[in-house]
């Protein structure tokens, strides 16, 4: 195995790619009692369309099949149900899907080889029927309608099909109640034997773990799997135009307030050049922290005037090219408070000071992130997803984020276009 140490963070990570594909990263933490495990593909919501190497045609699989993939692979052959194992075994379990990736996990103290076992097997062993896929079209219909019940989610989720046209980021993670039940066993197990490949997946240890005997129980339970041969596919890039699809729209939900959702849709291709994706996020988020975060001026005088009672939330989604921007704030006067905010957001002249007062508040936030064995996990993975490697200088590469840069990159946000969705109540 590899060993690497994380700067200033006194934590060693080792690494291996077994000769399946599988890429391994453990971190051992002595002074911790759980032991917290991933298994990640890179396969998430954003992927509906994708050819293997050595085909023409892209294939067209129904949104939201990462989701329903997930929920599937807690069926068992001989079924078992993966969570009540876990649970016997000392453990708790989950999984969940985003635009990117699907991960499995568990937590726990005891019974680490039997567990990493279990979830390497469970994930590992797809088990599709008509009869068990038809079923479960009714248990994710079920979940998207209280999904689409909450205000907030629903609203987000209206926005952003409102600013995309053709990128599958539009259509939310669970997909739609047609293409729910257009999904079939077939479509599974294409996109399983396409991207649960050990090639296309991580495999993440952090806390209480012994690398070198943990590394013989993982190659050991692979050696005895055959998989398919690597199957290298394509995902398809779409043409997204830079303006939104719809400007304005409202409806009515159970809330007491107006929910005010702002949407700026951002073109960063030109950024993509200089900067990696990871940074242009992070700037992005230290001005909207400046701009109208809890401690903001901004923030201070609308509470002051009585405009919002609350903190004003923000949030961002990537696609691609694409990077947009979702601000959440409740009030009574909709139309005041998105023309404070458009013009708060759109100047964007930071005080160097200020800039420098978050970029330490971040700093401070690495350094703690050392004591937590889900931050640390959470940390590889997204290394991997995002920049194919680990950045072990952890403090360096946040210590080097510069203010002329910082500029470069929120400038971009008045050449962005914007869409407003108001739930009333």
């Amino acid at each position: 195995m590899i060993k690497n140490e994380f700067s200033k963070l006194e934590l060693t990570t080792y690494h291996e790619i077994l000769d399946n594909g599988l890429t391994v990263y453990m971190v051992p933490m002595e002074d911790k009692n759980d032991t917290y495990v991933t298994f990640t593909t890179k396969f998430g919501s954003n992927i509906v369309e994708f050819k293997k190497n050595g085909e023409e045609e892209f294939a067209k699989v129904p949104y939201g099949v990462a989701h329903f993939l997930e929920h599937k692979l807690f069926d068992q052959t001989n079924g078992e149900d993966p969570e009540e194992f876990f649970s016997k075994s000392g453990a708790s379990c989950n999984a969940y899907t985003n635009l990117i990736q699907t991960t499995y996990l568990f937590k726990g103290s005891n019974n680490l080889i039997a567990n990493i076992n279990y979830l390497l097997d469970f994930v590992g062993e797809p088990y599709f029927t008509d009869e068990n896929v038809e079923k479960e079209k009714g248990i994710i219909v079920e979940e998207l309608k209280l999904y689409k019940d909450d205000p907030i989610d629903s609203a987000v989720e209206s926005l952003t099909y409102n600013m995309f046209h053709n990128h599958p980021v539009k259509i939310g993670t669970l997909g739609t109640i047609d293409s729910i039940n257009a999904m079939t066993k077939e479509d599974l197990y294409k996109c399983y034997n396409t991207f649960y490949h050990p090639s296309n997946m991580i495999l993440v240890i952090t806390g209480n773990v012994d690398p070198e005997k943990i590394i013989e129980v993982i190659k050991g339970n692979q050696s005895k799997k055959t998989f398919i041969e690597n199957p290298n596919y394509i995902v398809k890039e779409y043409d997204e135009p830079d303006n939104v699809v719809k400007e304005y729209e409202e409806k009515q939900m159970n809330v007491v307030l107006p929910k005010l959702f702002i949407g700026y849709k951002i073109n960063i291709e030109d950024l993509l050049k200089k900067y990696d994706r990871k940074t242009i996020n992070y700037y992005f988020s230290v001005f909207l922290d400046i701009k109208l975060g809890s401690t903001s001026l901004f923030l201070e005088n609308i509470k002051k005037d009585k405009l919002v009672n609350n903190d004003i939330d923000f949030t961002k989604q990537k696609a691609d090219k694409h990077l947009e921007l979702i601000i959440l704030a409740e009030t009574e006067n909709t139309t005041l408070l998105d023309e404070l905010i458009d013009k708060e957001i759109k100047n964007t002249n930071v005080d160097i000071e200020e800039f420098n007062r978050k970029k330490k508040g971040y700093l401070s936030s690495m350094l703690y992130m050392s004591e937590s064995i889900n931050k640390i996990n959470s940390k590889i993975v997204s290394n991997i997803l995002f920049d194919k490697k680990i950045n072990y200088d952890v403090y360096d590469e946040y210590n080097n984020i510069n203010y002329n840069d910082f500029n470069e990159v929120i400038s971009y946000i008045n050449k962005s276009s914007k869409s407003i969705f108001i739930v009333k109540p």
